[in-house]
């Protein structure tokens, strides 16, 4: 399970998630270098990734949807709720993505062949508006997307 690729609809859009940022990167045949966010399910999970600097940590609790880097370099997203949240409680912290090969669009052909495990509940697949992202520093937040 360690390397992985998992195909499932996450909370935001269709998605890729594995334990291996490597196998990640190169299903969707992504530049060397470029990080992936990490998905988890809890504040508690979350205090054992990254230190949340104290000025934020209120905005980042009531946050909805919203990836939050920390330190430059960690990307983390809390999933509160629903489908993808019970997946994530169970399997743990996995390296996410979209489901698409770089520079693409979704493609359901495409990504149900280059994944090696699928997970369709009845919602199916569907491409929708991705997650906000907000840099965070020791005082100030800057919105990134």
């Amino acid at each position: 399970m360690n390397d992985k690729v998992f195909l499932v609809q996450t909370d935001t859009t269709a998605g890729f998630l594995s334990k291996s940022s490597d196998r990640l990167a190169n299903i969707k045949k992504r530049p060397e270098g470029k990080p992936f966010l990490v998905a988890t399910s809890s504040f508690q999970r979350l205090k054992r990734l990254v230190r949340v600097p104290k000025k934020h940590r209120k905005k980042v609790r009531k946050s909805d949807k919203t990836t939050f880097i920390y330190r430059d370099i960690d990307a983390i997203r809390v999933v509160k709720n629903g489908r993808h949240h019970n997946f994530l409680e169970r399997f743990g912290d996995f390296y996410s993505s979209s489901a698409n090969i770089s520079g693409d669009r979704f493609n359901l052909e495409k990504v149900t062949e280059i994944s090696d495990l699928i997970c369709e509940d009845k919602r199916g697949f569907f491409e929708s508006g991705s997650s906000q992202i907000i840099k965070l520093g020791k005082i100030k937040r800057r919105r990134l997307r």
